[in-house]
């Protein structure tokens, strides 16, 4: 999976299509992301004593990780990842755009 923590994201797919956001939680085994403000959910919570009332509580859910593309900030456009190795071996994702070094 080449969409990570903290990596900033355009839904490309699905009901919050369009939105960029900042990818908050990663799950590899799952192939799903948390993109922050995206794909927003209403839980009903139950009140637990006087410290945390009940009411509705609104949170973000997983979406998958297909429905979404790494968000370039310099051209303000989404784009494609890869993943290269360097000459010292390490393995790094680069953009397939231009050939960039993400990290």
């Amino acid at each position: 999976m080449k969409i990570r923590k903290d990596d900033t994201v355009i839904v490309v797919a699905g009901k919050d299509k369009g939105k960029t956001g900042k990818v908050l939680r990663a799950f590899p085994r799952e192939h799903k992301v948390i993109v922050e403000g995206v794909n927003i959910q209403v839980k009903h919570q139950k009140p637990m004593g006087p410290r945390k009332p009940g009411g509705l509580v609104k949170r973000e859910s997983k979406i998958d990780v297909s429905n979404v593309m790494f968000y370039d900030s310099s051209n303000k456009r989404p784009t494609r990842l890869g993943y290269k190795f360097l000459e010292d071996g390490t393995k790094v994702r680069f953009r397939k755009s231009d050939g960039e070094v993400i990290d």
